[in-house]
């Protein structure tokens, strides 16, 4: 029997690789065991040779063998891309899948054909059926709906080039025949640490109440996230953090250049991590955003090692028992980097007082050091929480609430007048 384990190794390919390892069985007292030689184990699916167009720089996320037949689910830049293999790893037809979408979940259905999982800004998530035999994927029936529509919206593919020529993917998210004249208030979020990738998924109630009053939205794929696999992570990380605030800050000057916005009207936001990014980028450009969301994020990077789930964060961040990672960390650390008399734009910090992964001290103590310093007369607020921590699990009705403080903080902020969903207009 030709028996075969199919593995995803990192060693020598951060990109990642297939590789396909022959099990040789043998009898011992009348029990079957297959022997393991990982020696013998063959690349059949290399990893992607670098090169300079997006889809070269495709990380495998995951893979799923099915009977003659392999399934590689890549992260390209964020989006998500299926390739198909017979099991020596020839390339055979592979699904077609919505624009500028995501693939959570491969599922082997019998025959060599897979459900695969996918979601899009603009649509729901649904599973679809691919048929090996024809190459074509079909929406089934399991699929989620929702009453909010994006009909009336777009998303375009972009590129910002950062401080250093590096291209960084972002997907803007805006209403067909949107004008480009800078006067769009726009909201632009990141992320940019542990390996997590920013992929596109179901953009929501939120999304729809901010397009509804002409806003634009847009989602960066900073380095420190994973969407061009590990060295895209580790060009983010420890001593090279400074690389994703530049990006961050290179993303809002790309939209301010191709006049989607203006500083007076552009927003930015994130958490935890994307807090500390939040922070990193307000206090080293404090002229290129009119409004801050920064919930649950870390301030003071020379102390956050400290708290009780400190330890966690000396991989991704480092310590400053090393002198070349303290360096780092009080280059860019935020709370250290506040300036008296400078103008900040107006800044909410919403917190949770039982979040146990990033101390809530760090929102107070930084809120406080902001107050005393600003010199621009803007709202700098503290949104305490009682009954969150970290945003993990937070109740429906504690969510929504939030929500709405932060779209009245933001349209208060950009001179937004409220006016209702499209539909009443």
């Amino acid at each position: 029997t030709d028996l075969a384990l199919y593995l995803l190794s990192r060693k020598d390919a951060p990109r990642g690789q297939i590789l396909r390892l022959p099990l040789v069985e043998s009898d011992h007292a009348q029990t079957s065991v297959a022997k393991l030689d990982l020696a013998q184990a063959k690349v059949v699916v290399p990893q992607t040779s670098g090169g300079a167009d997006e889809s070269d720089r495709a990380s495998i996320e995951n893979f799923s063998p099915t009977f003659g037949h392999l399934y590689v689910i890549d992260v390209v830049g964020g989006p998500s891309r299926v390739r198909v293999f017979d099991t020596q790893g020839k390339a055979l037809p592979a699904p077609t899948l919505p624009a500028i979408s995501s693939v959570g979940q491969v599922v082997p259905v019998g025959g060599g054909d897979v459900l695969f999982f996918t979601a899009t800004y603009l649509e729901p998530a649904a599973w679809y059926r691919f048929d090996a035999a024809t190459g074509k994927a079909v929406r089934t029936a399991l699929f989620q709906t929702s009453p909010i529509h994006f009909d009336d919206a777009e998303v375009v593919r972009a590129f910002a080039t950062s401080k250093d020529g590096t291209r960084i993917p972002i997907n803007i998210i805006r209403l067909k025949g949107a004008k480009l004249d800078g006067s769009n208030p726009t909201l632009l979020s990141g992320y940019g640490g542990y390996g997590i990738s920013t992929k596109p998924g179901f953009a929501g109630s939120f999304a729809r109440v901010w397009l509804d009053q002409g806003g634009i939205l847009v989602r960066s794929s900073l380095r420190g996230g994973a969407e061009y696999g590990e060295e895209w992570h580790a060009a983010g990380n420890l001593t090279h953090k400074q690389n994703v605030f530049d990006d961050f800050i290179a993303c809002a000057q790309y939209l301010i250049d191709e006049k989607y916005t203006s500083p007076s009207h552009l927003a930015i936001l994130g958490g935890s991590n994307g807090g500390l990014l939040m922070g990193a980028a307000f206090t080293q450009r404090p002229d290129l955003f009119r409004a801050v969301v920064s919930s649950v994020g870390i301030y003071d990077m020379l102390r956050v090692e400290l708290d009780p789930n400190g330890a966690f964060n000396v991989t991704e961040y480092g310590t400053v028992k090393d002198p070349e990672q303290f360096k780092a960390l009080y280059a860019y650390s935020p709370y250290h980097h506040v300036k008296e008399g400078t103008a900040y734009p107006a800044i909410l910090m919403p917190t949770g007082e039982n979040d146990h992964r990033v101390n809530p001290m760090q929102s107070r103590k930084m809120i406080a050091r902001l107050q005393a310093a600003d010199s621009s007369g803007r709202p700098i607020l503290l949104r305490t929480s009682s009954s969150a921590g970290h945003g993990i699990g937070t109740s429906l009705d504690e969510a929504i609430e939030q929500n709405a403080d932060v779209l009245s903080f933001l349209f208060d902020q950009l001179g937004t007048p409220y006016t209702g969903p499209m539909t009443e207009r």
